[in-house]
């Protein structure tokens, strides 16, 4: 997914300068004719990854535009511009929130290093953020991705679920994120920053279950050298989610119905029972009706913890949600891997969202995962995921023959000779001759509109040249007829 940068500034014909340098390389613009504009489509909700913000304009300057931002909650990186002004006016913006600086005229590379700066900024402190709510326990519905009508009804389900002590329970196929529902209910409620204890129901051993959950005593059994409290005691005042809840063995489901409707566990040993203040949500992927019918649920325990169904969907049932969840896990393993992948590119995305997904967003997780490990591009390219798109990874540019070859002196004829003769772009004609610039440059352009499916902005970028550039060099060459209808409009404007 591309990011968006927001450029404020007064002067049109630095904006559209700015524009040209940054959608050579692939990202989304959005102008701003002052702050007071600015702000109002920030207020919006309109899209901005980074903010590139002039300092000196009419009406609101860019100082008080960005002291404005900040006190009204927007926490997009914030780079500052100026074409005049001395360094005490770029430490007060510096002071005021900004996390980088350049001067007008800048270089394309110059303002380009610098809004990637500030993504791999922005990446690391969502990261680190999302971190501290993960471990604080205050994960809320606002943090989990997507928006689409089946993510929407989760949420507001859950968010009416989270206002009161109601056992909830989540069901859903394997791999839907039961778990981060669970966490949002934990931390949209007033048990938020309590304890929240997960535990997989069907990963424990049979004998073991009793003594995990509710805990043993000293000498209780062979092995029990010391007191062990047990997963509910140590949720007390919080949540306990019981995942896969459907795999407990019957003789446990008993003491679990105990435990909800007294408020008290009984461990194993003890000679009283303890009391116990502990939200309860539970989470299957089974048919716990069907479970029932056959024997192998409490029909009691079930009408106890289906008190409030949410139906957690798959992901092939909101594949609308798959870009901005590729667009997450990208931000998450390039800080986890050290690498500094910008997103997707339009035909993987399609790729992707044209999938089913049977592991879910589990599965989408690890392929990214695997993608964004071995990706040596800006954007992830179907052959990134083989197994998905069936696209295999292209052979290396240069084999250690040609890497040899290369590396001492050689004539303009042996390196023509060298050339393969079913390249998609050839260099010599049929009886080896160079072929001229026009016709080469014709073949090109024809080849990277079909192996990027017709997305000008991204032949352009591919190609190292400007939108208008391409569609000039498309008109001339007679290759309208290979782009999308309102491109081939745009071109013939």
């Amino acid at each position: 997914m591309s990011k968006t940068v927001l450029v404020v500034d007064d002067d049109p014909t630095q904006r559209r300068l700015i524009q040209a340098v940054l959608e050579r390389e692939g990202f989304v613009v959005a102008h701003a004719e002052s702050g007071d504009q600015a702000i109002t489509r920030l207020a919006a909700g309109a899209v901005a990854d980074v903010i590139l913000l002039d300092l000196v304009m009419p009406g609101t300057s860019g100082q008080d535009t960005l002291k404005e931002m900040r006190a009204r909650g927007f926490s997009q990186p914030v780079i500052v511009v100026t074409a005049t002004g001395g360094i005490d006016t770029v430490v007060q913006a510096m002071q005021a929130g900004a996390i980088d600086f350049f001067v007008k005229p800048a270089s394309p590379e110059r303002i380009i290093v610098s809004i990637r700066n500030a993504l791999s900024m922005g990446a690391l402190k969502g990261e680190v953020d999302r971190l501290k709510k993960h471990a604080n326990g205050r994960t809320t519905f606002d943090d989990l991705i997507g928006s689409s009508p089946a993510m929407v009804m989760v949420k507001r389900l859950g968010e009416r679920a989270a206002r009161s002590s109601i056992p909830i329970l989540i069901t859903g196929e394997s791999g839907v994120g039961k778990e981060v529902i669970a966490r949002a209910v934990h931390g949209s409620s007033d048990r938020a920053g309590k304890p929240f204890v997960a535990v997989n129901c069907g990963a424990i051993p049979e004998n073991l279950v009793e003594s995990i959950l509710f805990g043993h005593e000293k000498g209780s059994f062979t092995g029990a050298h010391e007191k062990h409290l047990g997963k509910f005691q140590e949720a007390n005042g919080g949540t306990l989610f019981l995942d896969e809840v459907g795999e407990l063995p019957l003789d446990i489901q008993v003491k679990l119905l105990r435990a909800l409707q007294e408020s008290e566990i009984d461990s194993v040993g003890a000679k009283r029972s303890v009391r116990v203040d502990v939200r309860i949500v539970s989470a299957t992927n089974r048919d716990l009706t069907q479970a029932v019918a056959q024997g192998q649920f409490r029909e009691d325990l079930f009408y106890r913890l289906n008190v409030f169904p949410v139906e957690a969907p798959s992901l092939r049932e909101r594949k609308e949600d798959v870009p901005a969840l590729v667009d997450h896990f990208v931000r998450r393993f390039n800080i986890e891997e050290g690498k500094s992948v910008t997103g997707a590119a339009p035909e993987t995305l399609a790729c992707l969202m044209a999938f089913d997904w049977p592991g879910n967003v589990r599965q989408l997780e690890n392929a990214v995962y695997r993608a964004i490990v071995l990706a040596d591009a800006p954007y992830l390219q179907p052959y990134d995921f083989p197994a998905i798109s069936g696209v295999a990874a292209p052979p290396p540019e240069m084999t250690a023959g040609h890497a040899a070859a290369m590396a001492r002196p050689a004539g303009a004829g042996e390196m023509l000779a060298a050339m393969p003769k079913d390249a998609p772009v050839r260099i010599l004609d049929d009886r080896g001759h160079l072929r001229t610039l026009d016709e080469i440059e014709r073949d090109l352009i024809q080849h990277a509109i079909e192996v990027y499916a017709g997305h000008m902005s991204e032949v352009a970028r591919r190609l190292g040249i400007g939108r208008s550039t391409l569609y000039r060099k498309v008109r001339e060459q007679g290759l309208d007829g290979l782009i999308k209808g309102g491109e081939a409009e745009e071109a013939a404007a």
